[in-house]
């Protein structure tokens, strides 16, 4: 069968400096560090045989994935099914203890943690990224494809992917700044999971990283 692995990139980081969750606001880009992030995660993958790069619309993702693009010289295309998670808190400080979480006027949006009930739903999320894994597999049927994504898209479709329940900690997660989950596929069937920290690992817990 043919061999096909796509890519699930998290951008690097984010120039954040009131610590807010940022979501699908615009006009957050990669930090000075994020940008040496992308250009490592570039070089880590510059021997790859890399035929297909895809980003989320938001400038994070785009920026991770103009250096992957540029150093195997490709088109980089985007894909609206990638984007950060609808996410009701969007612009306010969530951190346990701090900002929006202790303000009474918000405790309704947290009556459901399973759906969840302040955002997205998380079968919605792993749905659309699977129909933009598929989609990129398409792409690089026979190589290897990149989708430049977000922490909870990419963590979402994981689990779903490996048949656990979707609703989670988020401080469990293991999807660090401009890590790679990689999706083995052979012909259409997906064989492995792989997860590789090119830059390091980074902490879940930082609001906004």
């Amino acid at each position: 069968m043919t061999r096909t692995v796509v890519h699930l990139l998290r951008h690097g980081e984010v120039h954040n400096p009131t610590g807010i969750l940022y979501g699908r606001l615009p006009g957050f880009k990669l930090s000075e560090r994020g940008q040496k992030q992308a250009l490592t995660v570039a070089e880590h993958l510059a021997d790859h045989d890399i035929v297909h790069v895809v980003a989320s619309p938001l400038d994070r993702a785009q920026q991770t994935a103009a250096p992957i693009a540029d150093s195997h010289r490709l088109e980089l295309a985007t894909d609206e099914r990638l984007i950060e998670a609808d996410n009701q808190f969007q612009g306010l400080k969530v951190a346990v203890g701090d900002g929006a979480l202790r303000s009474p006027q918000h405790w309704p949006k947290l009556v459901n943690p399973f759906r969840p009930s302040w955002g997205e739903p998380y079968i919605e999320i792993a749905h659309r990224m699977l129909g933009a894994v598929q989609k990129a597999r398409s792409e690089a049927e026979g190589h290897e494809a990149v989708c430049v994504s977000h922490q909870l898209p990419i963590w979402t479709v994981r689990r779903f992917l490996e048949g656990k329940r979707m609703w989670h900690d988020p401080r469990r997660r293991e999807c660090s700044l401009a890590s790679l989950t990689s999706l083995i596929f052979e012909g259409e069937q997906l064989v492995r999971i792989s997860y590789s920290e090119p830059v390091g690992a980074t902490n879940p817990r930082v609001t906004g990283a």
